[in-house]
């Protein structure tokens, strides 16, 4: 009985410990840096782009959202961001699609940037502040004549491709280095951080899923995408490092699934073909390396503690405009993906 008791107690402490690791470590709160870096945020754009704030709630908490390009008739291009930070990590691709006809609607998630909660909450939250972002555009009748497009990476590209589960008015969605499901990536980091350990802790790390969200915990992208025949893209970097190409990625799944208007695109340019540099312009690539080995030498002679003034030195003396250049070429593609779906869509009325 003793013993019993005792593996209760180490039960249960592990499940708390768990949850406290994953909610500290993995899914605090979203925020913009608050030092000076080379990237572009709207402050950058706000005197060429105007946009109207908007906000609905996800559960209990109020989001914080903007409608872009509000002349523009071509279609509402839905944008759903990664963890960590917010839609304005974007901008750059917001940007272009604005530029090209496109109406834009970006929100930060729960508990990231502008937007309410203690935190992230976990992997499934993307998918839930989607069905409510959605709930919110199907509620709204200036949005009634426009077809809605979905663009989301990483934790925002589950949301695209898991988010389909959810009956709404989807025309077409691009899921970038998107996992499959919360499981999927969860063991999949247990195993790189634990090695074979990592299995003894996967029942935690499940368990914590199921506390948090219920019913919703095994929301998987490949049956969210089985459920319809809306088109997804799918497309992943083939040098990933943040979710294997050939591991917890939604495209790692191709053979599950059996929805007949997908199509996958695996970047593989060096440079462009990890988990975020796929957005990267090839121009941009050098000098980008350029940058980054100055920086870590800068870095390196500091010890890691670099004045504030000498970072905004260095950031001064860098070429913004270069760095934050868009993947045109990668941009273009998703244009056509959604372009070809909207007419299929308006082909099928017609028949």
């Amino acid at each position: 009985m003793v013993i019993l008791i005792v593996l209760l107690i180490v039960l249960i402490v592990t499940q708390l410990v768990t949850h406290q690791i994953l909610k500290r470590q993995h899914f605090g709160r979203g925020a913009y840096p608050d030092f000076a870096n080379a990237a572009y945020f709207y402050d950058d754009y706000k005197d060429r782009y105007a946009r109207e704030g908007v906000s609905f709630l996800s559960g209990k908490n109020r989001l914080q959202g903007y409608v872009y390009g509000t002349e523009n008739d071509k279609g509402l291009i839905v944008i759903s961001h990664g963890i960590g930070g917010g839609h304005e990590n974007y901008i750059n691709t917001i940007v272009w699609f604005l530029d090209r006809g496109w109406q834009v609607l970006a929100y930060d998630g729960t508990g990231s940037c502008e937007s309410e909660g203690d935190g992230t909450v976990g992997l499934v939250q993307s998918a839930l502040d989607l069905d409510a972002a959605l709930s919110f555009i199907e509620s709204e009748s200036r949005f009634a004549g426009l077809p809605v497009l979905l663009f989301g990476h990483s934790w925002g590209g589950y949301a695209v491709s898991a988010g389909l589960t959810f009956d709404h008015r989807v025309a077409a969605s691009a899921a970038l280095a998107a996992y499959s499901s919360p499981s999927d990536i969860l063991f999949e980091k247990a195993r790189d951080v634990m090695g074979g350990a990592g299995i003894l802790l996967s029942p935690f790390l499940w368990f914590d899923q199921i506390l948090t969200f219920g019913r919703h915990a095994s929301l998987s992208a490949v049956d969210s995408i089985n459920s319809t025949a809306i088109p997804v893209l799918i497309v992943h970097g083939s040098e990933d490092e943040m979710i294997a190409v050939d591991g917890a990625a939604l495209i790692a799944k191709k053979t599950r699934i059996t929805n007949p208007n997908v199509e996958y695109l695996i970047l593989d340019a060096p440079g462009q073909n990890s988990h975020n540099s796929i957005f990267r312009s090839p121009e941009a690539v050098p000098y980008i390396d350029d940058v980054n080995a100055r920086f870590q030498t800068l870095f390196d002679q500091h010890k890691g503690q670099i004045p504030d003034e000498v970072r905004q030195a260095f950031m001064s003396g860098v070429d913004k405009a270069l760095v934050n250049r868009v993947n045109e070429s990668l941009l273009l593609q998703i244009e056509k993906f959604y372009e070809r779906a909207l007419t299929d869509v308006s082909l099928e009325s017609k028949r």
